[in-house]
Order: C-alpha cells, then structure tokens, then sequence
C-alpha cells in the first residue's frame, strides 16, 4: 500500500470516528434549538420545512455535511503545517492540561453571576435550566465539531495562507511560530464574531456590554484551545472545549 493510500485510509477512519459526534451533535443542536429560539421564526420552519422533525432533521445533516468537509479538509492542512500528531493522551501533557480546564470551566460558567447579574436576558435564559439536549449538544457539537471547524480547519486554513504568502519556501518544522499565533488569535476572532447575528437576534440589540460578553465567551477561551491543537494536538483542543462544557454545566445544574 503506497503512502497516498495509507493517508486516505487515516482520513477516512478518522472520519468515521467523528461522524456518530457529529450526528448526535446535530440532532441535540436541533432541539435545544427548538427550545430557545424565537417560538414565531420556529413556526415559519415548520411551515417551510413541514415539520419539527425536518427542522431537527436539517441541523443534523449541515452538522455532518460541515465535519466531514472540515475534517478532510483540515487534514491536508494539518499535515502540510506539520500539526499532524498521533491521536493519544499522555500523562505529561494531561497533568498541565486538565487544571487549566477546570479553572475555565469555573470561569465559563461565572457568566450566570456575573452578566446574568448585569443583564436580565442572560439571567432569564438561564432560569429556563439546563435541558438534556443542551447538555449533550454542548460536550458534542461544542466541544468536539467546534473543534473541528474552527481549530482542525479554519485555524490551520489562516496558517495555510499566511504560510503560502510569507514562508513558502519553509519546511515544516521552520514555519514561524507568529504565523500560528495570527492564525489562532483570527480563528478566536472570527468565531466570536459568527455569534454576533444570533446575540442581535436574542438580545434585540448590541451594546458595550453585550459586544464584550460575546467576545469573551466565544473567542477569549477558544485561544487555550488554538493553543493546545498546534502544541499538543487537536484532541486537547477537544478535550479543553469538552472539560470546559461538562465543567460549567456540572457547575450550573448545582445552582440552578
């Protein structure tokens, strides 16, 4: 088996392993969905779509369509930048890794004390509790397919570019470290601002405040885990967004 052939077989089962999360990913983003979305924009897609069932059927097919592309995708990338790393945890790295987790995840679910104490929408959204579907569409499509999207793909496809227009005459091991750093700060950057369309529509308006909180929860802690994909591997980017979730909501559901 010639190396092209060994590097689909590595793509193509890698693919496999992420598809049942990107499926479950999808079907529980459909019904949290259904859940805190405006009830008036949920019944015009029951009336385009023809049921509640088509619409959490459509959440999980762009869910898969959207990590299968990323993921094949990303693996060419990856393997360009030389981020390409065997698929395991070590105890070395875990032991620097899992702390910091913890401590995000405390941080992460201080939203509800703290902008939940300074805006009423936050504190009302979170009054509705933490549904089963919230939870399992969180750890899954939060914290793996995100992952997937925005580190595996979109970050290494910034660090691509920049490669191609500044060091394309480097090796792999040469590339300069401050063209992972743009790439990891831009794909943060980016994600926060994908939020911006659905926090207008939740809040109904973007002010200091609300801008800053979107920011920070959907872009300041992605950084950890830009970092921990390009250093150790995209599965402690996994795990950094998977731990965060599990952490903060194990942290909600006590209080709540």
């Amino acid at each position: 088996m010639n190396k092209y052939m060994v590097k689909w077989k590595s793509i193509l089962v890698s693919a496999l392993c992420i598809l049942p999360i990107a499926i479950i990913g999808g079907i529980t983003t459909g019904l949290y969905m259904l859940q805190h979305t405006d009830p008036e924009l949920i019944e015009t897609a029951k009336v385009q779509l023809g049921s509640l069932e088509a619409f959490v059927a459509v959440a999980t097919m762009q869910s898969v369509v959207y990590a299968m592309v990323a993921w094949i995708v990303g693996y060419f990338l990856v393997d360009r930048l030389g981020l390409l790393k065997s698929f395991k945890f070590e105890v070395k790295v875990l032991k620097k890794v899992v702390p910091a987790i913890l401590i995000l995840g405390v941080l992460f679910a201080s939203d509800y004390f703290i902008f939940g104490s300074m805006i009423p929408e936050v504190a009302q959204d979170y009054e509705k509790g933490i549904s089963l579907s919230y939870f399992i569409a969180s750890l899954t499509y939060g914290g793996v397919i995100e992952e997937v999207l925005m580190r595996w793909f979109f970050m290494s496809l910034i660090a691509f570019v920049l490669v191609m227009i500044f060091a394309r005459k480097k090796e792999k091991a040469d590339i300069p470290a401050w063209i992972f750093i743009t790439a990891n700060v831009a794909a943060a950057f980016m994600f926060a601002i994908g939020h911006l369309p659905a926090t207008q529509m939740f809040f109904g308006e973007i002010n200091g405040l609300i801008l800053f909180r979107c920011f920070l929860l959907n872009g300041g802690f992605g950084l950890f885990f830009g970092r921990w994909y390009r250093k150790y591997g995209i599965q402690y980017a996994m795990l950094g967004h998977f731990g965060l979730h599990l952490v903060s909501k194990l942290i909600l559901l006590c209080v709540l």
